[in-house]
């Protein structure tokens, strides 16, 4: 974990980063209690849904513009002792300055709706994955929890994955809402055992 892990007895200090309507989020916010608890959302555009829901929820909610609003973004995760941070649905890459700000101050982890390695990379976020699962002829997809590297996208450690069947006459609609139930499902399930485990 980062410095200054809590003790066993004390919630996970989640920071969640998010970019559109915010559905992980609120599937956190929905289940914190005992295990964790969500001190900071930050988005990197303002106006979106997910930062009504977090202000909702009595989060406090914050929107860093652009690249270089991300070193400030690391400050404000820092100032609020975050220890994990959750980018769920955040649209945008961290930049190396943005780690070096941060430090070793909080984890970080990721999610995606395919089964990484397949339908990731630059560019498949949102209903492109599903679109390339279906132009693909895949017969089952899901979604991934992972670690976030600094220098790479949608690689690091594998911490979850839950498979979703395709059916016959899915469209990338219909497969998007079956991926993201499963999707929270299984945020929430890693962020518990995470706010178990001292090493993080």
């Amino acid at each position: 974990m980062a410095t200054g892990a809590s003790a066993s007895t004390e919630l996970l200090r989640l920071a969640v980063l998010v970019s559109g309507r915010g559905t992980n989020l609120q599937a956190l916010l929905d289940h914190q209690g005992d295990e964790y608890r969500i001190v900071l959302v930050c988005s990197n555009r303002p106006g979106v849904p997910a930062l009504d829901r977090a202000r909702r929820a009595g989060v406090p909610a914050r929107v860093f513009e652009g690249r270089p609003a991300q070193v400030d973004m690391a400050r404000a995760i820092r100032e609020a002792q975050a220890e994990l941070i959750v980018l769920a649905g955040f649209d945008r890459l961290l930049s190396p300055d943005f780690f070096a700000a941060l430090g070793n101050a909080a984890a970080l982890v990721s999610t995606h709706p395919s089964l990484l390695p397949k339908f990731g990379g630059p560019g498949m976020i949102g209903r492109r994955v599903h679109e390339a699962v279906l132009a693909a002829g895949e017969r089952e997809t899901g979604c991934t929890v992972f670690r976030t590297r600094p220098d790479a996208i949608d690689q690091g450690e594998i911490l979850a994955q839950a498979r979703v069947p395709v059916l016959d006459g899915d469209t990338p609609d219909s497969l998007e809402a079956r991926v993201l139930a499963v999707e929270h499902e299984t945020l929430v399930e890693v962020v518990r055992r995470l706010s178990s485990n001292n090493g993080l």
